[in-house]
C-alpha cells in the first residue's frame, strides 16, 4: 500500500467512526442481548447523556451486578466494576467514600436490585448516598430462564408462574421515593429523549438519584405475555405511557393492561449526603 493509499483508507476509517465510538469497548462487542431488548437503547441514552453532562469522563466509574443489564458495564469504555449477585450497592458506596471525586453509577436490573440486592438499595437512598442508580426493569430475571421476580405484575405469565402471578409487585419508585432519595424517574425505553434528559439530570444530582426504565423482553417476558415481538411491546408502551410529572409516587403501581405512569416524580435540593455527616463527625472529632 502506498503512502497516498494509506492515507485515504485512514480518512475513510475515520469518516466511518461515530463521534461516540470512544465510549464503547469494541472489542467486547457484538452484545449478547436478545433481539428487540431495550438495553440497547437504555445503553445508548446512558451514553449520549454522559456526552451532554458536565461530569469528568476521566472520574465516571460505572458499577453493575449480575443479569443481562449487568452486561452494559463491559461494554462501557469507562472504570466498569462487574459485581456480585445483589451487592453492587455497597460496592458503589464504598467507591464513593474512598474517593468522594468520583461519579459513581449503578446500572442493573430489577432482580439484582431488589430482590437479593433490596436491604442495600433501601439503605442506600435512607443515607442519601452520593450515587446514580439505573435498574432497568424487565419484570423478571431475565438471565436465568424467566423466573418470577420482585417487579412481577400480578397475573403475569412467567416460568415459575405459568398459571399467572399471584403475588404483588413491588412499586419500586415508591419504595425509593419513600427511602429518601433526592431524585426518582421513571421512563420506558421508547422515551429515549426524555430518558436521557433524566439520566443527565440524575448524573448532575447530589446525593441518591434513581431512575427506573421499563424495558422490553421479547423472549422470555413477551412471548408468554401476548407480546410475541418487540414492536407489539413497544407499541403498547407508546399508546398506554402516561406523563406525570410530580405525581405521588404511591399512585404509580403498574399492572398488566393499564397505563404506565412515567415522569419526573420527586427532584429535591439540599438534602445532607452521607459524605456529609461523616464529614460534620470529622470535624467534630478534630475540633
Amino acid at each position: 500500500m502506498t503512502a497516498l493509499e494509506k492515507k485515504v483508507s485512514n480518512e475513510i476509517v475515520e469518516a466511518e467512526r461515530h463521534p461516540y465510538d470512544e465510549y464503547l469497548r469494541w472489542d467486547r462487542l457484538p452484545h449478547v442481548w436478545c433481539s428487540g431488548c431495550g438495553l440497547g437503547s437504555l445503553t445508548s441514552c446512558f451514553i449520549h447523556a454522559v456526552e451532554q453532562s458536565s461530569i469528568d469522563k476521566k472520574k465516571l466509574c460505572i458499577v453493575s451486578g449480575i443479569g443481562c443489564s449487568g452486561r452494559i458495564s463491559g461494554y462501557m469504555n469507562f472504570d466498569v466494576f462487574h459485581t456480585t449477585h445483589g451487592r453492587a450497592i455497597p460496592f458503589a458506596i464504598g467507591l464513593k467514600l474512598a474517593n468522594p471525586e468520583l461519579k459513581v453509577v449503578v446500572i442493573s436490573g430489577d432482580g439484582d436490585l431488589f430482590a437479593i440486592g433490596e436491604n442495600h438499595i433501601i439503605h442506600a437512598a435512607k443515607r442519601n448516598a452520593d450515587i446514580t442508580v439505573i435498574c432497568a426493569n424487565n419484570f423478571l430475571y431475565g438471565m436465568t430462564g424467566g423466573q418470577l421476580g420482585p417487579t412481577t405484575p400480578i397475573d403475569a405469565l412467567t416460568s415459575t408462574s405459568p398459571c399467572g402471578n399471584v403475588e404483588p409487585a413491588f412499586n419500586i419508585c415508591d419504595l425509593i421515593a419513600s427511602s429518601g432519595a433526592v431524585y426518582v424517574a421513571r421512563w420506558t425505553s421508547l422515551d429515549i429523549r426524555r430518558l436521557q434528559k433524566s439520566i443527565q439530570e440524575a448524573l448532575n444530582k447530589r446525593g441518591f438519584s434513581f431512575i427506573e426504565v421499563i424495558i422490553p423482553c421479547p423472549t422470555l417476558f413477551g412471548r408468554r405475555n401476548k407480546f410475541d415481538d418487540t414492536l407489539k411491546m413497544m407499541e403498547y408502551f407508546k399508546a398506554h405511557s402516561v406523563v406525570k410529572h410530580g405525581v405521588s409516587t404511591t399512585e404509580i403501581a403498574i399492572n398488566l393492561g393499564e397505563d404506565i405512569i412515567v415522569g419526573k416524580f420527586v427532584d429535591i435540593q439540599d438534602r445532607p449526603t452521607i459524605l456529609d455527616r461523616l464529614a460534620n463527625i470529622k470535624a467534630k472529632i478534630h475540633k
